[in-house]
């Protein structure tokens, strides 16, 4: 397979993460991957494992997304490498805590902001030039469910109000960025089972939760892979500031 795109995933190093999933899924439809995440070495594993399971060109990057230099030279790195030109760029790194709002110290709304705003907005803004440049481009940021409903599945108001953010920053961009041939859209998951909430949502909890969602299951990181997968190609070019709901039902709107 001739492969002329690369697709940028943030995020990406956990195992059992929705952006590992990505990764695999986009290697599967023909991308070039290259895999951003703060722990560098699990980046390259799943950079690995994409490319051996797509055969194609793929890098994993160390990168901190809320430092602004450290995306600069991840990115900067990945564009002096022999990858193609980015032609999606994934905005999945994100961080959640369950804490209850007059709990939750500024230290830590600092935090669940800076990953999940901040994140998206410093990895955006380096590469959306490029893609400006080239007159194309497919970027699909990950907010909650919890956005959408105000909390209720895992994360507490500051990861609610995170999430809202992206959905707003999502249809802000698509307006700027639409005339550049670059469309811009959300996905917003429901419950998935990933590493996220570390063993937080299990036993009976995670049972009542399930017990609410009409197709009779949690989600798997598949289902939202096979969406980005989707909003990350070719023939979405008049999709765009649109959230994509992934949550079997539990909020239908």
């Amino acid at each position: 397979m001739s492969t002329t795109r690369t697709a940028v995933i943030t995020g990406a190093g956990s195992e059992r993460g929705i952006g590992r999933e990505t990764a695999l899924h986009l290697a599967d439809a023909g991308f070039a991957v290259a895999v951003l995440d703060i722990d560098g070495e699990a980046a390259e594993r799943t950079a690995a494992a994409a490319g051996e399971r797509g055969a194609v060109p793929a890098l994993g990057l160390a990168a901190d997304v809320t430092d602004a230099a450290s995306v600069g030279r991840a990115v900067g790195e990945l564009e002096s490498s022999d990858l193609p030109p980015v032609a999606a760029l994934v905005n999945n790194a994100g961080i959640t805590r369950p804490t209850r709002f007059l709990d939750i110290e500024q230290a830590e709304w600092d935090l669940v902001f800076s990953v999940n705003v901040t994140g998206t907005y410093l990895v955006t803004r380096r590469v959306l030039p490029g893609m400006i440049e080239r007159g194309y481009g497919r970027i699909v940021n990950l907010s909650s469910v919890s956005a959408e409903r105000g909390g209720g599945v895992f994360g507490g108001s500051h990861y609610s109000a995170a999430k809202a953010a992206v959905l707003g920053l999502t249809r802000a961009l698509a307006r700027e960025a639409g005339p550049h041939g670059v469309v811009v859209n959300a996905v917003a998951p429901g419950l998935i089972d990933t590493d996220i909430t570390g063993g937080a949502l299990a036993g009976e909890r995670k049972a009542k939760l399930i017990a609410d969602i009409p197709v009779g299951r949690n989600g798997r990181t598949e289902d939202v892979a096979a969406t980005v997968t989707f909003l990350a190609g070719e023939h979405v070019g008049y999709i765009t500031g649109a959230t994509f709901d992934i949550n079997g039902g539990s909020h239908i709107q």
